[in-house]
């Protein structure tokens, strides 16, 4: 009977929390409509999700919805790899993006150990990751409600945003472990191998078994919803073998992206528009709002200047590298204007995710205290907050400039 209450009392305490996430899920929408938009939705669920988490009103804990929070993170990187074209990687301008985030990770790495000095190296590295990701799940949203994904401002985001993800995930991988790097890259080798294995089973279906896609397509509809199944099944998959590889699950679902997008191609956008209400209706929105719950606040206010530092640190981290990029390495489809420059390297600096993914594995294994954690996280929140509403800033008063300019032409 004991067991019986205590595992009946665990179930309310996780519905009451699970209460309390979905009315921020349904606020922060309407919040950040009344606030026209310059507060993305994004910070808002941060914002209430600290409000309502356990370091300040203590009505919701995120333990009691961590699965549903794994699932988010996952859906976040899926979208992120399904919309992500592959020749945005490819050639001289994807090599160009690779080497700026290089330069951008050693760049933070010198900064961060000439002002931490005698801190231990994984956990300088860790910092340095955090401060060179890109949120390319965050910006999707953005970019295509802007109009911006098919221009070339759009796809210049793309470009490093697809490397400010793949990087971090890769240097966590290799960096943040307690094997040797040999060992880390003989597993990463490993997994790779194994999700071209995951790749290449459906893929064979689909060409050797007829009538296999036009089954599944019939069975897209209704009470089914096949298609959408077994794309959660294929996250799930990836995650999982990332998580028996002892790797980030991230990884498993990015590689479910890029997965998902060489199965289906852009032909299928029906299941494109069913992954996004699956994960921008539930999973992602609980995954930034328990973002926000793991957030402390009087640790982060009791060092504002900590605070500020690090955002500043992400901005001349990541943003001014690839600035410097854009400007003076030439690949063929640099950006011409410097408005444009500017509101490429501010969108490279908009980084969430990664940071979160890198406290939460630094925090578990020792590397660091929920403080500092807390302050990078709120640091990637401000981030997402003003770098985007900078870019749009930067963006309309060039397009006045030009309007202005036209007449007396």
């Amino acid at each position: 009977m004991m067991v019986l209450a205590d595992a009946a009392a665990g179930e309310t305490s996780a519905i009451v929390s699970l209460f309390w996430i979905t009315v921020a899920i349904v606020a922060a929408p309407i919040i950040a409509r009344i606030l026209r938009g310059y507060v993305p939705d994004v910070v808002v669920l941060l914002i209430l999700g600290m409000i309502v988490g356990p370091f300040a009103l203590g009505w919701a804990w995120p333990s009691d919805v961590d699965i549903i929070s794994q699932l988010g993170l996952g859906m976040l990187f899926l979208l992120a790899g399904y919309e992500l074209d592959p020749d945005l990687v490819r050639g001289k301008s994807g090599r160009v993006a690779r080497l700026t985030w290089l330069v951008s990770l050693a760049f933070a790495l010198l900064v961060i150990t000439l002002a931490a000095g005698s801190e231990d190296f994984t956990a300088r590295i860790a910092v340095a990751i955090a401060v060179t990701s890109t949120a390319l799940g965050t910006l999707l949203p953005i970019l295509r409600q802007l109009g911006l994904l098919g221009k070339p401002l759009g796809r210049a985001v793309m470009a490093h945003g697809a490397v400010g993800e793949v990087g971090p995930i890769l240097a966590m991988s290799l960096l943040l472990t307690s094997r040797s790097i040999e060992a880390a890259a003989f597993v990463l080798v490993l997994f790779g191998i194994a999700a071209v294995l995951i790749w290449a089973v459906p893929r064979r279906m689909l060409d050797r078994i007829p009538g296999i896609e036009q089954t599944i397509g019939r069975m897209a509809g209704g009470t089914t919803q096949m298609p959408v199944r077994i794309v959660v099944l294929l996250l799930v998959a990836l995650m999982a073998v990332a998580a028996e590889f002892d790797l980030d699950v991230v990884l498993g679902a990015f590689a479910a992206g890029l997965i998902l997008r060489e199965l289906l191609g852009p032909e299928h956008p029906q299941v494109g528009r069913s992954l996004d209400v699956i994960g921008y209706g539930l999973f992602i929105p609980v995954f930034f709002v328990t973002s926000g719950m793991a957030i402390d606040v009087d640790a982060v206010l009791s060092r504002p200047w900590m605070w500020v530092l690090f955002v500043v640190a992400i901005v001349v981290s990541r943003g001014v590298p690839v600035w410097v990029s854009e400007r003076f390495v030439p690949h063929g489809l640099n950006l011409p204007s410097e408005p444009e420059r500017i509101q490429l390297a501010l969108y490279a600096s908009t980084g969430l995710p990664i940071i979160v993914a890198v406290t939460q594995f630094a925090t578990d294994a020792g590397l660091m205290g929920q403080g500092l954690a807390s302050t990078l996280v709120a640091a990637g929140a401000t981030t997402v907050l003003v770098f985007p509403m900078l870019a749009r800033w930067v963006g309309s008063r060039a397009d006045r400039k030009t309007a202005n300019a036209g007449p007396t032409q």
